[in-house]
């Protein structure tokens, strides 16, 4: 396995310019390398299992693009960068192939010792940000943890505009270029203080990932604007501080059009419960979203989807599309409860999902299965207790299994009637990422 640090010492060897190409056993270059006192600019190839120590920000140019292979850990400095301690940002002006596999996963990661329950929602470094200049970029089989630093004065993304010093937090992944290709799957999006996808602008296949402790004092796990059309099929939302989703048309305008979005075969748990007030739930459809959510498992979440006041449709930027269709999901509540806080007005699932919302407008979940506190639904998992986990438990047990057990009263009902805007295949780099099919249950996994 090969290490490579890129700290103090290296960058004094190294200033001026100088570049640094490493190479595989055969001698051919496979990457080529940068390092200057705030930077480490990469293209190239990082090879199987290399384990890259990243004390400042890595930068891949545009124009140019970095692979990482299979089993790569990058091992994030929460010290920061330079003397203000510039939380660390990834900042992708090419292009970005992460590419790892089941067994062999890439992770973005921190110091072991800083791996702990006390360290979840602290935000230790910038996250992944795509730039307008990057054209595609592909997270297949990765680990993102502990990202959500605060944006500060001096971070990359606050001198680009992107995001705003003192106001803003780094979601784990981000993205801006409307008209870039993005796919994120198979992944594992856990332990951040923000948003774990945010999506500013392009195409998306957002697929079978699990998301995991979500948001700090806010934070939702998948967070799309205008400018976007994507896909986002067969993920597990565990405990996000607020909506599982937020598909919002914000910002839509003659060059940034409408938001665009399916929501399908998803699995939200815990949503909402640690976010004060009336806000969270589980999917939040805001300002003219044009989408489509259906089959979606919702398992004691604060609310039930909400979409702005009826009354003011097929405005831009605002109001409810008429056009969207968000109907035929379940919605399963077990007895427990949580004291309410805030100006929140529930204390439990059922209660949220059966409350007098001015969000709850009348043309959705018609055909929805919605528990309600005489009539609590128990989804039927495999190995998950729906009837005793904390609502704002936020610690993942890998011995579950949420799974559809073969009597679950989730096999029926589901309407599989959707069509995904990539059902034949979005193309980054080499290879396709293609929406899955619409399957006729509830949530994420079916039966095994």
């Amino acid at each position: 396995m090969k290490l490579r640090k890129f700290y103090a010492a290296l960058a004094a060897v190294l200033m001026g310019g100088c570049m640094l190409t490493a190479c595989s056993e055969d001698d051919e270059p496979s990457v080529k390398q940068e390092t200057t006192e705030t930077e480490l600019i990469v293209s190239g190839v990082w090879k199987s299992g290399e384990v890259v120590h990243l004390d400042r920000h890595l930068v891949i140019p545009e124009g140019q693009s970095l692979t990482i292979e299979p089993g790569v850990t990058v091992i994030v400095d929460e010290k920061g960068v330079g003397v203000n301690h510039v939380p660390v940002e990834i900042e992708v002006k090419g292009n970005l192939y992460v590419l790892g596999t089941a067994d062999h996963p890439v992770t973005f990661t921190v110091d072991p010792a800083l791996r702990t329950a006390e360290n979840t929602f602290k935000g230790l470094w910038g996250g992944i940000v795509a730039y307008e200049s990057c054209e595609e970029m592909a997270l297949d089989h990765v680990v993102i943890e502990y990202t959500g630093a605060q944006v500060i004065e001096g971070s990359p993304a606050a001198i680009a505009g992107i995001y705003t010093a003192g106001d803003d937090m780094y979601p784990q992944v981000t993205t801006s270029n409307l008209n870039g290709r993005y796919a994120l799957t198979n992944s594992i999006i856990r332990n951040g203080a923000s948003d774990g996808i945010y999506m500013m602008g392009g195409n998306g296949v957002i697929t079978n990932n699990t998301f995991v402790a979500i948001g700090y004092t806010g934070g939702d796990a998948i967070n799309l604007k205008a400018g976007v059309k994507a896909d986002i099929a067969g993920n597990i939302i565990f405990s996000p501080n607020t909506n599982g989703m937020k598909l919002s048309s914000s910002g839509q305008s003659e060059t940034r059009g409408q938001l665009l979005a399916t929501a399908y075969n998803n699995t939200i748990l815990n949503a909402g419960w640690r976010r004060d007030g009336e806000k969270g739930g589980s999917i939040y459809v805001e300002k003219n979203a044009l989408v489509t959510v259906v089959n979606n498992l919702m398992v004691n979440c604060k609310f039930r989807t909400m979409t702005p006041k009826y009354k003011d449709p097929n405005k831009a930027d605002a109001g409810y599309d008429d056009k969207s269709v968000i109907d035929y999901n379940f919605y399963a509540a077990g007895p427990q409860t949580t004291p309410i806080v805030g100006d929140a007005t529930v204390g439990n699932a059922a209660e949220g999902y059966n409350q007098n919302n001015k969000n709850y407008s009348p043309n959705v979940d018609t055909h929805s299965l919605i528990a309600t506190p005489d009539h609590l639904l128990d989804p039927g998992f495999v190995s998950y207790p729906t009837s005793s986990v904390s609502l704002t438990a936020f610690a993942y047990d890998s011995n579950w299994d949420l799974h559809l057990a073969a009597n679950s009263p989730a096999l029926q009902g589901a309407n599989g009637s959707v069509s995904p805007y990539f059902a034949n295949g979005l193309q980054i780099g080499n290879r396709t990422y293609t929406s899955p099919n619409v399957q006729p249950y509830f949530g994420a996994l079916g039966t095994k």
